[in-house]
């Protein structure tokens, strides 16, 4: 008889220990869910205020599309227009995608490789809009010139200080663009960390 109950009481013991492990397991993986989406939450909202900086601009320029009387204006406010509504789109679009991979459903491997290609796809847009963003000056000035002060850029010969105005200009988004790059790659690396931790 003591046989039969230390038996049953150590099967008792055996399914107490396997839920207490399946608990245990579930409140991990919701922990490490929150912190993986909490990661993207502070840069999905600078990207948004970035994204309604951008789609306010694109809607000055649209209003005031008519002032660009030449077609070099025209051209260059499209080009203006494009980077100012496709990136921002593009990019929050993928980032909110990379946030809401839900890391409780599917497989790691499943989990790891849909992160792996939309954070590539996100660092691939991040360079892109890096890359437009230099070039984004020279039609961006000239539609902006003439909006605000309807002078032809492309008329008027550029005065010393207005080249010295685009080299600090050219200078300073090298630099705000390669720490925005650096913190994506920190912030992505750090998330795949998180996801690797639950193999």
């Amino acid at each position: 008889m003591e046989i039969e109950e230390l038996q049953a009481a150590w099967l008792q013991m055996s399914t107490e220990l396997k839920k207490q492990k399946k608990l245990t397991d579930d409140i991990i993986l919701s922990m490490t869910k929150e912190k993986y989406q909490n990661k993207f939450k502070k840069i999905s909202t600078y990207e948004a205020i970035g994204a309604i900086v951008c789609f306010s601009v694109a809607l000055l320029v649209l209003i005031k599309f008519k002032s660009l009387d030449t077609w070099y204006l025209k051209i260059c406010g499209l080009l203006t227009l494009t980077f100012l509504i496709v990136l921002p789109v593009l990019i929050l679009k993928t980032l909110n995608k990379l946030k809401m991979i839900d890391i409780s459903k599917g497989s790691y491997k499943e989990n790891l490789s849909q992160f792996l290609k939309t954070k590539n796809r996100l660092l691939i847009l991040q360079k892109l809009a890096i890359g437009t963003g230099f070039f984004g000056l020279f039609f961006i000035v000239p539609v902006a010139t003439k909006i605000i002060s309807n002078k032809d850029v492309f008329l008027t010969s550029l005065k010393t200080e207005q080249i010295v105005a685009i080299g600090v200009a050219l200078i300073f988004v090298y630099f705000v663009s390669k720490g925005a790059y650096k913190g994506y790659k920190r912030l992505t690396l750090s998330a795949q960390e998180l996801l690797k931790d639950l193999e």
